[in-house]
């Protein structure tokens, strides 16, 4: 689920009204369970902020001044190493960026920037930290999406150590084309690039094991994947949950006290 582009918002930053904004809180499924009340004392504390693809959302080493919620749009976290980068994740609406450095006033390990057009709720960190410390549910559900942020990255540094190159490429590509179902013409989804780091290897070294995929039912053309053998690249390839499923953020209901 995606919330549509919030209306009316055409700069890059603009104050939402309190109530419009504590609405688009409220259809975040993992805020199902927090109170209503707790919601609208977040949005009374927080902008509505828009910004066009490119744009720096913060800067790694910024202590957090508000916590980043992503409600429409993507926004990657790349390390930096003064010209170097190298991304470490793309994030996906409803995630919060980096809660552990808003929860203990930490400078944020990662610059964040948005991949496309993107709307995030900016929070006073102030009001989120009293907020999660005062109410329960929202607490779980803040644990269950640093649970689900650290689980991912486990996932990750196992496909990193435990695949050779040719091994994380053709399960990507493998996890691609399941998506997508019967398409037999498929786009890949972000610039190869991105992909290379992401799948922790060199431009060149991404290209050369994607022309190897020809071997096992792929055919590569710019970023246009057809799909020739399906079959021949299931064989080949074997997706594992542990390290391939997605983590959903799923909080249990607050216990009764």
């Amino acid at each position: 689920m995606t919330l549509p582009p919030p209306p009316g918002v055409g700069s890059s930053q603009r104050l939402a009204p309190a109530p419009q904004l504590a609405e688009m809180l409220m259809q975040i499924p993992w805020l199902c369970h927090v109170a209503n009340a707790t919601i609208e004392r977040l949005a009374q504390q927080a902008v509505l902020h828009r910004v066009p693809a490119g744009s720096i959302l913060f800067e790694q080493g910024e202590i957090p001044t508000f916590a980043p919620w992503l409600l429409h749009g993507a926004v990657e976290l790349v390390g930096v190493d003064g010209d170097n980068e190298v991304m470490i994740e793309t994030l996906q609406p409803f995630d919060l960026l980096l809660p552990a450095a808003i929860l203990n006033r930490q400078p944020f390990l990662t610059r964040a920037r948005a991949l496309e057009a993107s709307h995030l709720a900016l929070i006073q960190a102030d009001t989120f930290r009293d907020a999660v410390a005062s109410d329960h549910a929202l607490c779980l559900a803040i644990l269950a999406c640093e649970a689900a942020q650290f689980r991912r990255q486990v996932k990750l540094a196992k496909n990193l150590k435990l695949r050779p190159a040719e091994d994380r490429v053709g399960c990507y590509l493998l996890a691609l084309v399941e998506s997508h179902a019967m398409a037999t013409t498929i786009r890949l989804p972000i610039e190869k690039r991105r992909i290379a780091g992401q799948l922790g290897m060199t431009r060149e070294t991404l290209s050369r094991t994607l022309g190897a995929m020809a071997n096992y039912g792929l055919r590569i053309t710019g970023d246009t994947i057809t799909v020739t053998d399906a079959q021949a690249l299931r064989a080949r390839f074997r997706l594992d949950p542990l390290i391939d499923a997605p983590e959903p953020i799923e909080p249990g209901p607050p216990l009764a006290l």
